[in-house]
Order: structure tokens, then sequence, then C-alpha cells
């Protein structure tokens, strides 16, 4: 058994706790949380299991990482605190851990990355023994290894399409969906995340990855951007009211340019009540959310996946399928040479072992 900490129990550490309990080589270690409220309660509890798991949440990062853990599930968000999650992310591959997160997006595609983000990880691998492998859904496997299977699929291949379309209303993220993204907000304000160059910084990795995979050269990297404002005021269950005139919804793009042409394209369609922007792709369910990916050519091949978890939900659904990628890299991670890794390294594997397990 490889014992890995779960760091962080918000929508995304929750499913990793779960993950973790549920995977036939890996033992749940240690639970890292920053509230003091939830210092002390158990792992279970804390992610909405029904048996105690006999593993008590704590705040002590150095007595964790001090045990030296073989893995840790980087859970925390990046965010909002970038440097503040490199640097933690650092200290665990420092530490000898193999560490796995969706937390730092530079990283997403390692060969292009910053120096001031690789190289602290390469030097921390080089003194302590660990690795890093990051990757999520969107940006993740919605934008790299899902459209790279489809597109061994066809024949000709004239341009790969990666689609998210998500009704905001069902996240529980009220800080990014308000501020980052800008819901809500006068149609004057400007969201950081939809600032000039922003979505290029998360999302343009995903775009080097299917263009390095695809064999082709890139031009230039171009982003799109469209917003909408609420005809009416709206009202969610989970973060309350945004009011008519405000932005609803947003749709952009960031596309890899091959031959003076838009031919791998990342799109969102994001809208925090589904009356706004009607007119925009929906869900081919009608649904809250899905990821989709299109491949023009011949033929023409569309895939949709639509996921859902903690009651029917498909915000936690993605949640659930991002964790799922990284928790089941663990194991061949461990196994490897220590490194950095990146999509095109770490394969996606069968779930063996773990069909009908509960």
């Amino acid at each position: 058994m490889i014992p890995t900490v779960v760091w962080g129990t918000g929508n995304v550490g929750r499913a990793a706790v779960r993950a973790v309990e549920a995977h036939p080589e890996l033992s749940l270690a240690a639970v890292l949380v920053h509230s003091p409220e939830k210092v002390g309660r158990d792992a279970g509890e804390l992610a909405g299991l029904p048996g105690v798991l006999g593993v008590a949440a704590t705040d002590d990062v150095e007595a964790v990482l001090a045990a030296r853990p073989r893995a840790v599930v980087y859970a925390a968000s990046g965010d909002l605190r970038p440097d503040e999650a490199l640097a933690d992310v650092v200290g665990a591959v420092r530490s000898g851990a193999v560490v796995v997160t969706p937390a730092l997006y530079p990283l997403y595609d390692q060969r292009g990355a910053p120096p001031e983000f690789r190289d602290p990880v390469l030097a921390a691998v080089a003194e302590g023994g660990g690795s890093l492998f990051v990757s999520g859904v969107d940006p993740g496997w919605g934008n790299d290894v899902l459209p790279l299977l489809v597109s061994g699929l066809g024949s000709t291949v004239d341009a790969i399409r990666c689609q998210e379309i998500f009704d905001y209303s069902t996240y529980d993220q009220e800080d990014s969906v308000r501020h980052l993204i800008g819901m809500g907000h006068p149609m004057e304000y400007e969201p950081p995340m939809l600032a000039p160059s922003v979505p290029t910084m998360v999302w343009g990795g995903q775009i080097r990855l299917m263009a390095r995979a695809l064999d082709v050269r890139l031009d230039a990297i171009r982003e799109t951007l469209d917003r909408r404002a609420l005809d009416a005021t709206v009202r969610t269950r989970t973060m309350g009211e945004f009011a008519a005139g405000t932005q609803g919804a947003v749709r952009f793009e960031v596309q890899g340019i091959v031959g003076g042409e838009p031919r791998i394209v990342v799109e969102h369609v994001t809208r925090i009540h589904a009356s706004c922007a009607p007119d925009w792709p929906v869900p081919p369910d009608g649904g809250d959310g899905a990821h989709r990916v299109i491949v023009e050519g011949r033929p023409r091949i569309e895939v949709t996946v639509e996921a859902t978890d903690e009651d029917e939900n498909r915000s936690a659904g993605g949640n659930a399928t991002a964790v799922g990628r990284l928790v089941n890299a663990v194991d061949w991670l461990v196994d490897a040479d220590p490194g950095l890794y990146d999509a095109l390294d770490v394969p996606l594997r069968p779930a063996a072992g773990r069909l009908g397990r509960k």
C-alpha cells in the first residue's frame, strides 16, 4: 500500500479522500486542512462518506511531511494563491513524495512552463527525489488525453475543438465565480480570469500539449472573448442573487493557430443561469454541464462527457474526474523515476482491481 496524504478538503479534496480510500493500492495516511474548525474531525466525515476512516484531520504540515508520505494529493486551491500553492507543492516534492495536483496551471505543460514555476520544482526533485504531475479536467483530460484519443479514430483531421459548457449556478465557489470570472459584477468590471493573456496562461499549455502530440507547429495562440448581461435578476442555491444588468454569461476561446487557421481550440461557454445567452451552445441533453470534443474531419466525430457526483451535481462530477485522473496516476508515478511529468507522459489506464468495489 502507498501511504497517501490528501492536502485540502474543499470541493476537490472531498473527492480526493474518497478516491484514495477506494484505490486498492493506496492508503490514506493523513489529511491536511487549513480551517481550525476541521482540525480533529474524521476524514470520512469531511469527505461525506458514511463511515469513519480513523484519520483525523490536522493542520500540522511539517509533521505530516516529516513522516515522509510516499504520495500527496494537493487539493488546495491555487487560483488566488499561486505562490503559496507552489511553495506547498515544492515542499512536498522535496520531502520525497510523489505529488499530484490540479492547482498550478503553468505546469500543465511543464516543458513550456515559466522558469519561476519549473525551476523550483526541478530543484526539489533533484534534492528530495519526489515527482510532480499536474492535471485536471479543463484544463486537463478534456483538453489532452480525450481529444488526442478521439483524433486517432479519424482518417483526416481538419480541426479539434474542446468545449466546456457549464451553468455555474451549480458551483459552490463564490469567490472564483464572482470575482475571478466576474459573474454578478457590472459589465465594466474586468474579471482577472478573462484579462488579456490570462486564458492563454491557463489553457495555452493544453494547446501546446495537443500540438506536440499531433506533431504540428503552432504559428501563435490567440484569444477571443464575449460577455453577456443578465436580462433579469436570478437567485442561485449556493451563491445567492445575481442582479439584472450584471455579467451573466461568458464565452471565450483559446486558439492554436496552424497554417494561419484556428486548428486546435479550447472553448468555454459559462452561464450563471440558463436564460442568459440562450443562442450560445448548450449541453446536448440540456443539462447543467458537459465537456465535449469535436473533431472536424473525415469522419466528423463528437464525444460528450457528462459526469455527476454528490447528489447528481455536474460540477462535483467534473471535480471527481479531475481527481480520478490524478489519484489513479499515483501508483504509476511511484514506479517511475523522480521527475516533473505532464499528461503526455502519464498514461490513462483502466480501473484495474476496482470494478464492482464500493
